[in-house]
């Protein structure tokens, strides 16, 4: 900028003239607040005419020509730039002051462009959340050596341990668990204004928002190292102390006080939120969050600089009470070593020197209780060997750790004694931690092939998961597909059922009200899944092999056994082309129990029957039980309407079972029999049988199969009968009768024998009546 004038005709305009170079200069119209009447010797970004920029009066935001024109009177074919105009940021209050060094003349995209890494750090990777944790991790990757920015070594604790910068702040932890050290710097005279253009600039690039010099300090160093910074006014806590040197204290919040956070909310707080307090009350929520109350504002003229360390499990807790993630909680909440707030703060407080016109005062208070041990591991090149599978040279394990800053000492041919950095926090597990890094260094791709060098672990059997697995592939081949569902829900929510169920286990801190206990009942889960898919399919052929969790009077621990629910809705069959005219018939009862004997039969279940159950959830009339060896293993039918109204179905036919995995497997033989396929043709008979209408079908089949004896191989019901041959209160039930021998082929007379034999049998034990025979 060679001048700025007033403009004639506008009060807030002006008239800068500015030279880009070679002689040539530029006079334009400009509304920029931060160019003054009578400046000169600035260096700002200068667009000339046919420039493509953003239109700071459009809305929405748009680009458009920049055109030669007239002001208010005042030609102009230019423009000063604000970072608004470049699509840098939404920020166009002021244009941008480059530093003093920016070359005049020379184009922007040389001088201020950049390439922009995007890294996704993964969760195992906290130590590169900063600059200088990436360039670390690049150093050694590359055999490049690392250089950090200007900052003075770390100094030992205050001997007095939490005494004054000359008596200007005191600092008390209440439980060093919580925050193991606390670091606090006074700077004097302060001058707030906007931070260096690089500064900003790289902030922009990082996705934080310039704000001041002093904030974007604490920001710039948090992102250079890592560790999190704020600025309190310290004239502000010293009018809140009554003039006197404010005392911080780091402890729980205590219940019912409340505080305004930076983004304007009131919070009310918890005694699990740890908070930074003074005399007043709280001033910031540790690690996470500043006041409002304690800012830095444009009036600020003495600031004291926090660098501290927190525990990361409490700041997670804080984040979930509040719902108020950070930049800075987002670091403490993956953990830091306590070893980073001297370097932080130092560095902040030089940066704060040279671009805010601070004077640092002596004596930084530190308050460190109990410093952290450095984590020694004593590692074996053997069990690197047996890890990697190759002959790992100790001079490459040495070199690969000290280019990552640990400590290597070698003892013997075989054993090297490590000390890891403060930075590296993840080193927890012994020799298996800095063998990933060898390997990672070393490279994967260089790893040979090897066989299994190690002794394979003893293999033993898992019952209980193989009964499963034949259960899972008994249902799928039946067509239904498996769900899985959190074993966590509601007392209200299984009481639908119409069940009684025992004392439940309670969570103690439950994600949600409605997972607030553990699970009686699978088959509440699966009719949640089915009405969930019912509002998207017609068709839902569902189960769930799953633990429930029932109290145990006198126990510490519950009772979790295995159940098995099928909840089934829809049609039998798909819609078929050649029967428009037909709707498809539902699933009812019988298909239900088809399935059920599928399942059965594939485990070979010994001597199952099944009876009427009177289950409540149930439609009474269409429910049956389960048994085998006479031991109910579960309850199978057709859904009470109410219930599946209850449900989220009203209106539909549900079917639903839930079995006891646990009886069921009990009960299934760990082998069978195989018998061979018969040699002999079979004699097929019919038989119609007349009894009250009361006696089970299953029941009439027993006798059936008990009169018949070895020669009788199949009874399959095809037929229910009511009228007019059949007296009232009666039915007649038709079975179809297989008749094989192994080792010959029956005549005509053996057949006949065996076959009034079990007519004979019915009359006797049932007095039934033989249609077409006893009529």
């Amino acid at each position: 900028v060679v001048s700025v004038e007033k403009h004639p005709n506008a009060d807030k305009l002006k008239l800068p003239t500015v030279d880009y170079g070679q002689g040539r200069t530029k006079k334009m119209v400009t509304g920029a607040p931060n160019l003054n009447v009578g400046d000169a010797g600035q260096k700002v970004i200068l667009a000339l005419a046919g420039s493509v920029l953003y239109d700071g009066h459009a809305t929405p935001k748009k680009l458009s020509e920049l055109k030669p024109g007239k002001i208010r009177g005042e030609p102009s074919d230019a423009m000063v730039c604000s970072s608004f105009e470049l699509g840098i940021d939404d920020e166009h209050e002021g244009i941008i002051l480059l530093e003093e060094d920016a070359p005049v003349g020379a184009a922007l995209v040389d001088f201020m462009g950049d390439v922009v890494l995007e890294l996704e750090v993964t969760p195992n990777l906290a130590r590169a959340l900063s600059l200088i944790g990436t360039a670390r991790e690049v150093a050694a990757l590359t055999g490049q050596t690392l250089k950090l920015p200007p900052h003075t070594t770390p100094s030992q604790p205050s001997p007095d341990a939490g005494g004054g910068q000359e008596g200007r702040v005191n600092v008390i932890i209440e439980d060093p668990k919580l925050s193991s050290r606390y670091a606090a710097a006074l700077l004097q005279g302060v001058k707030i204004g906007p931070s260096p253009g690089w500064m900003q600039r790289r902030l922009t690039y990082a996705g934080m928002r310039p704000i001041n010099n002093v904030v974007d300090i604490t920001n710039y160093v948090m992102l250079e190292w890592g560790q999190p910074l704020h600025a309190f006014d310290h004239d502000k806590l010293a009018a809140r102390a009554g003039g006197k040197a404010p005392t911080i204290t780091v402890r729980p919040a205590r219940a019912g006080e409340a505080m305004k956070t930076l983004d304007g909310v009131n919070r009310t707080l918890t005694p699990d939120v740890l908070v930074i307090a003074d005399e007043a009350g709280p001033i910031a929520l540790a690690g996470v969050m500043g006041g409002a109350e304690t800012e830095v504002s444009k009036t600020t003229t003495n600031v004291l600089l926090e660098s501290a360390n927190f525990d990361f499990l409490n700041i997670r807790r804080t984040i979930k009470t509040l719902n108020l993630p950070s930049e800075a909680s987002m670091r403490f909440s993956r953990g830091i070593h306590p070893e980073l707030v001297m370097p932080a703060a130092q560095r902040a407080a030089e940066l704060m020197r040279q671009h805010a016109g601070a004077v640092v005062c002596k004596g930084i208070v530190d308050v460190y209780p109990a410093p952290a041990s450095p984590q020694v591991i004593e590692l074996k090149m053997s069990e690197v060997r047996r890890l990697l599978g190759m002959d790992f040279p100790i001079e490459e394990a040495t070199r690969i750790l000290t280019a990552l800053e640990f400590q290597v000492e070698r003892h013997g041919s075989d054993v090297l004694r490590v000390t890891a950095p403060p930075h590296r926090l993840d080193i927890q597990e012994g020799p298996a931690d800095l063998i990933e890094d060898l390997a990672r260094l070393y490279g994967y791709d260089r790893l040979p092939a090897t066989l299994l060098a190690d002794r394979l672990p003893p293999q033993t059997g898992n019952p209980a998961l193989e009964f499963e697995e034949r259960v899972r592939d008994l249902l799928t081949g039946a067509g239904l597909q498996e769900t899985i569902n959190y074993a966590l829900t509601t007392p209200e929510r299984e009481a639908l059922l119409g069940v009684q169920q025992a004392e439940y286990v309670r969570l103690l801190n439950p994600i949600s009200s409605e997972r607030s206990v553990m699970r009686q009942s699978v088959l509440t889960s699966v009719l949640d899944a089915a009405a969930a898919n019912l509002r998207h399919t017609a068709d839902v052929r569902l189960f769930e092999i799953g633990h429930v969790y029932v109290s145990r009077a006198n126990a510490k621990l519950p009772d979790e056994p295995r159940r098995l629910a099928v909840v089934l809705c829809g049609r039998r069959a798909p819609d078929f082309w050649g029967e428009t005219d037909k709707a498809p018939a539902p699933l009812d009862f019988f298909d239900f129990k088809g399935v059920v004997e599928a399942l059965v039969g594939g485990l070979h279940l010994p001597a199952p029957s099944y009876r009427r159950s009177s289950t409540p959830c149930l439609h009474p009339g269409k429910a049956a039980e389960l048994l085998a060896d006479g031991r109910v293993i579960g309850y199978f039918g057709e859904l009470h309407p109410k219930i599946a109204e209850s449900f989220d179905m009203a209106g539909r036919q549900v079917l639903a079972s839930e079995f006891d995995l646990e009886a069921l497997q009990a009960t299934t033989p760990a082998r069978h029999g195989y018998t061979a396929i018969p040699r002999f043709p079979a004699a097929l008979r019919d038989v119609a049988v007349i009894v009250p209408e009361a006696t089970p079908a299953d029941q009439v089949e027993a006798e059936i199969r008990a009169g018949g004896g070895d020669l009788l191989r199949g009874v399959r019901l095809f037929d229910l009968y009511h009228g007019d041959s059949i007296a009232a209160g009666a039915k007649s039930l038709a079975y179809a009768l297989t008749y094989q021998a192994d080792d010959r082929t029956l005549t005509d007379k053996e057949v006949d024998r065996a076959h009034k034999k079990i007519q004979e049998r019915l009359r006797h034990v049932l007095q039934a009546r033989i249609r077409g025979e006893d009529q």
